[in-house]
């Protein structure tokens, strides 16, 4: 067998001693945050935490952070117990924010620096392995990732931007922080720099100097939070719901069960129709998108549902599980009582909720059981039922 030449990336704690800046230094008000965005909270603590924690953990130090002027205080506050952490105030651009950030450095004389920027909070630790790894080879290493989407050129037109030439997006590349360099070649690059007073990105300054700038892997997880809806709690891909309810049965009154009428010797008695099973089914609903109980919706105090059907109800979860940015998995119902007999009636419950749900009756599951007679179920004082539901984010 052949063995392989390559050699593979070496663990954090085998690299050359390496430094960095955290560029935290602008007002991020398109975030729509009451502070710059980079101190807001996001995912439980304050979005600059979370890289600097991680950069910490890969024994990167110092770490020079780079924040507005008169910021102290609540960076500070932000990075408290983090060891290895220094501050500087910032420039007018993120360029100038960067050298300031080197030259603090400077006395450190770091081999390697990484710079980041504070707006990505996930940095994965095996994205800064590969960086300093490229940096035995290169003078520069950024993170990348590849373009998905078609690519055109926009061109100006009478009313409004039109198309212009394709671009193929297989010769391009989506950038990321934090960029790695060898220290000595990227602050002699910021001090050499003739061009624009804000350069696109450190890459580009050091391609500038000379600096060869290799591509390594990125990650999706490095997003850079930008706008307000950044800071919304991401939606779980799936929730689940449970639900239980009870009603009386009783003597002239009609029996309704999943929205469909059986035939029987007593029905349940409730303000709306007490359909059991419909209840216990919204209960579920209502619980996965945590939007409270049937009770909250349709309290039996108001007039407007006394003997309502409750697909009404059913409906009305329906729609607010719709609302919340999610749709039914699957819905599994359980009536508990000793008759009627629930069998031949099972295919129309299941048809019937799909139905109100707007579902394939396959995400619909009825089924019954006994309390072998005991309880109050058992000696057909009344039914009970239990819901479960999954719902999955759209």
């Amino acid at each position: 067998m052949t063995q392989s030449t390559s050699t593979p990336p070496r663990a954090i704690s085998d690299t050359p001693r390496a430094a960095a800046v955290v560029v935290a230094a602008g007002k991020g008000l398109r975030a729509g945050q009451p502070l710059p965005k980079q101190f807001a909270n996001w995912r439980g603590k304050p979005v600059l935490r979370h890289s600097v924690e991680a950069l910490a953990a890969a024994g990167i130090a110092p770490i020079c952070v780079v924040i507005p002027e008169n910021a102290g205080p609540v960076a500070r506050e932000a990075l408290s117990g983090i060891a290895g952490v220094i501050f500087t105030a910032g420039g007018e651009t993120r360029q100038e924010s960067v050298r300031l950030g080197l030259e603090v450095l400077a006395g450190s004389q770091p081999e390697h620096v990484l710079i980041h920027d504070a707006a990505r909070p996930i940095l994965p630790q095996a994205v800064i392995a590969r960086l300093l790894t490229a940096l035995e080879h290169h003078k520069g290493a950024i993170p990348a990732l590849p373009v998905v989407d078609s690519l055109a050129h926009s061109e100006p037109g009478a009313h409004g931007p039109r198309m212009g030439a394709s671009a193929r997006r297989e010769d391009l590349r989506r950038i990321q922080t934090p960029q790695a360099f060898r220290f000595t070649e990227i602050l002699n690059a910021h001090r050499a720099w003739e061009g624009p007073a804000s350069a696109g990105d450190d890459a580009q300054v050091a391609q500038a100097w000379g600096c060869d700038i290799a591509l390594v892997e990125g990650d999706e997880a490095l997003h850079k939070l930008t706008y307000s809806h950044d800071f919304t709690p991401a939606a779980p891909p799936m929730r689940v719901g449970t639900g239980f309810d009870v009603h009386q049965l009783e003597e002239g009154e009609d029996l309704w069960l999943c929205g469909v009428k059986i035939e029987h010797t007593h029905g349940l008695a409730g303000h709306s129709d007490a359909d059991v099973a419909i209840h216990a089914l919204v209960d579920a609903l209502l619980g996965a998108i945590a939007a409270g109980d049937i009770g909250q919706h349709f309290p039996p105090s108001d007039a407007r549902w006394k003997g309502a059907s409750s697909d009404r109800f059913l409906a009305h979860a329906a729609s607010l599980v719709a609302q919340a940015g999610y749709a039914l998995g699957n819905a599994d119902v359980t009536i508990i009582c000793e008759a009627p007999k629930i069998g031949p009636h099972r295919d129309a419950m299941r048809a019937r909720l799909a139905e109100i749900l707007g579902v394939d009756p396959q995400l619909v599951s009825v089924k019954a059981t006994t309390s072998e007679k005991l309880g109050f179920t058992g000696r057909r004082e009344g039914i009970a039922a239990q819901a479960a539901v999954s719902l999955v984010r759209i």
